[in-house]
């Protein structure tokens, strides 16, 4: 005979929760808001506790947002060892598609929460719905926000790098002859090496090999420029902005550099990473982000699971005389980037993923539906790598 079970749903929102609780057989014990604070917390866990002391039953918490506005609420129901699921949203609404309810409310959709659980040993739509979340290790938990943050670092840098070289074309174009990469640190440095940009034109020797990163092969180019070096009407205002830029891309490469001594240091404690990182073409910092974005293999239940989150296979799209295939839409944009680089690097390292890459083009396959099903096979590959706890080898 199964144990009792006490359910909570939880919709999560910004600043406010809705909690409904209720027995396995669908009876209501009692709905409440509860803030985000300390304090919610509290009388969130108060209240359940009180429930599974009266009842003796075991917990089932099911909230949507895992990972995102629902932190650090889900690790702390997690930490009491309480089973916790994800409500996955696209999947919900599909529910309430189908189960339409009289309306639209926190109230509402915290009690809808609690009929995908009631119904989800009979129902498949309501039981592919909820998504078991396992406990991750520490090393790779550690690894997501690393790896989040790297990624986000790194697009502002390419914001503001496109924004200065817009600037720098406007107001001395010639300036950006002197250098092949306008992200070369010593070049950055020569540009707020002066309080006014215009300055740089009369820079006098002693002046430019002062500067950090600049010798007499680079001081000889900025010479050169010197002697046509032009500024449009706007530098006057605009060379702030320029300077200011290069200031925050200098700052946003320290950064990125120690997030990178952080994610090297701490892929060493994760199995995933370490595995992954086995295989070639990967690198640290691919298989450190697909480290943290996987977390668990407990969380799949098959490998195929797994290349659907992680962007690497598509669904079977069959009617009548039609054949076809479409995306599918619960994937991890992080994890598959991750792997769209990671793929592409290894078919250079690897001569038989070239050829398969190769045979894929023949067939007719653009450059990223190749690689995505070079990525099917390797998602295999990890999967056993991971389960058996073996490295990548080459045949």
């Amino acid at each position: 005979m199964d144990s009792p079970q006490l359910q909570i749903a939880v919709d999560v929102g910004s600043t406010r929760h809705r909690v409904a609780v209720a027995t396995a057989d669908g009876q209501l014990l009692s709905e409440f808001d509860m803030q985000h604070d300390a304090v919610g917390f509290g009388h969130f866990f108060d209240c359940i506790e009180a429930h599974q002391r009266r009842t003796g039953a075991s917990v089932v918490v099911a909230m949507e947002g895992y990972n995102g506005w629902a932190r650090p609420l889900d690790r702390e129901v997690l930490a009491r060892g309480w089973k916790l699921f994800n409500v996955n949203n696209l999947k919900l609404a599909r529910f309430k598609e189908i189960f339409p309810g009289p309306a639209k409310s926190d109230s509402i959709d915290a009690r809808k929460i609690l009929e995908l659980m009631q119904l989800a040993g009979s129902l498949r739509l309501a039981k592919a719905a909820l998504q078991s979340v396992a406990p991750v290790a520490a090393a790779n938990d550690k690894l997501k926000r690393f790896t989040r943050r790297r990624r986000v670092l790194v697009e502002e840098r390419s914001r503001v790098l496109a924004r200065l070289y817009a600037d720098l074309q406007a107001v001395s174009p010639g300036l950006l002859e002197i250098t092949g990469k306008i992200e070369n640190r010593w070049f950055l440095n020569l540009l707020t090496c002066r309080e006014d940009l215009r300055k740089l034109a009369s820079l006098r020797s002693a002046g430019m090999l002062a500067i950090r990163g600049v010798g007499k092969v680079y001081a000889a180019k900025i010479r050169a420029w010197q002697k046509n070096a032009r500024f449009s009407s706007e530098a006057e205002w605009v060379s702030p902005m320029i300077q200011a830029d290069a200031r925050r891309v200098l700052a946003l490469q320290q950064d990125i550099e120690a997030l990178n001594e952080l994610i090297s240091r701490e892929s060493t404690d994760s199995q995933i990473a370490t595995r992954i990182d086995s295989i070639p073409g990967f690198g640290c910092t691919c298989s450190a982000e697909l480290a943290g974005e996987i977390g668990t293999l407990d969380r799949f239940a098959t490998e195929a699971s797994l290349a659907l989150y992680l962007g690497m296979a598509v669904l079977d799209e069959h009617s009548g005389k039609q054949q076809g295939v479409r995306r599918a839409r619960n994937v991890n944009v992080r994890a598959k980037a991750a792997m769209m680089v990671a793929v592409a690097r290894h078919i250079e390292q690897v001569p038989a993923s070239r050829r398969y890459y190769e045979k894929k083009r023949a067939e007719g396959k653009t450059h990223n539906q190749a690689v995505r099903a070079l990525g099917r096979h390797l998602v295999r590959v990890i999967w056993s790598m991971i389960r058996n706890d073996r490295d990548y080898q080459l045949r």
